[in-house]
């Protein structure tokens, strides 16, 4: 599993890094806050209960474009992408230009692998209203997907500049410098993300990686054990943790953080090779850092 995955289900419901945004069920043109769609709803029941009042909502006001958009919103957090597209697009029918609905539909067309469609929906959303930073960030990371990465620099700097307390742009652009080998720059932009939004692991790990190649495997211990914390069943974070110590010469602490990644995943080929590696039985690279770096 690559790192990019690990930031991908932090962010979206699934692969990419999403966020849809809702709004109020006012009749304000507004854009509406960001809700973060990072993980699935587990609770169906409570998800159904809450699309079924959103949908007594639209039934007594058929024109109320901001609750087809939030109910658009609460189908994409369950999985059911096409009723969100069609929620989306009625409220966009219902009100053009309305920024946030064509950002929702754009991540939503990312889950369904329509990019183009989802590009074409970003870029409205930016003309609706310059200044709706969930619609950089979308484009950023679709971008980013895409190695389009001075466009996606682009989008994410506009949304620090517009939201400057966005972790995710942070991280999403430490990102991009770290694949680009900028692992300076990467740490400081991970370091902003962790300040912004301490309880998110993928920061940590990413971070860890790059401190790995910047030699400061005590500080990259560290950041793989942060990230373990949060999520003990991150295969990625105790690679890293093993790679780290690894590096250090600590090979006991490496064994052990690779045996808890065989763990978490058994057929793990990073982890089997790391240990065969350390047992003496050949002295190949872990091939999970080559992948990455």
């Amino acid at each position: 599993m690559k790192q990019t995955d690990v930031f991908s289900r932090s962010l979206i419901v699934g692969s990419l890094c999403v966020v849809l945004a809702a709004c109020s069920t006012t009749g304000t043109p507004t854009p509406g806050p960001i809700v973060s769609v990072a993980e699935m709803d587990k609770d169906l029941d409570t998800a159904k209960v809450n699309i079924e009042s959103l949908t007594a909502v639209i039934e007594s006001n058929p024109k109320d474009a901001a609750a087809y958009n939030t109910r658009g919103a609460a189908y994409a957090r369950i999985g059911k992408y096409i009723e969100a597209e069609n929620d989306f697009s009625k409220a966009i029918e219902l009100r053009p230009g309305y920024a946030a609905a064509y950002t929702n539909r754009a991540l939503a067309y990312r889950q369904t692998g329509q990019d183009d469609l989802a590009l074409n929906d970003f870029n409205r959303a930016i003309l609706s209203s310059n200044s709706y930073g969930a619609a950089y960030l979308g484009r950023g990371n679709l971008y980013r997907a895409l190695n389009k990465f001075p466009e996606a620099i682009a989008d994410l700097t506009q949304t620090i500049k517009l939201n400057p307390e966005s972790a995710q742009a942070y991280h999403a652009r430490g990102l991009i410098f770290q694949k680009q080998g900028l692992h300076k720059k990467a740490t400081n932009d991970f370091d902003a993300a962790i300040d912004r939004d301490p309880f998110v692991a993928a920061p940590y790990l990413a971070r860890g990686q790059s401190l790995i190649v910047l030699g400061k495997y005590d500080s990259a211990i560290e950041d793989f054990n942060a990230c373990l914390n949060v999520n003990a069943d991150l295969v990625d974070g105790w690679l890293g943790l093993g790679q780290a110590n690894e590096k250090k010469g600590t090979k006991d602490a490496a064994i052990e953080a690779y045996n808890r990644a065989l763990a978490v995943d058994v057929n793990n080929a990073a982890a089997r090779e790391a240990l065969a590696r350390l047992n003496g039985e050949t002295k190949s690279e872990s091939g999970f850092f080559k992948k990455l770096f």
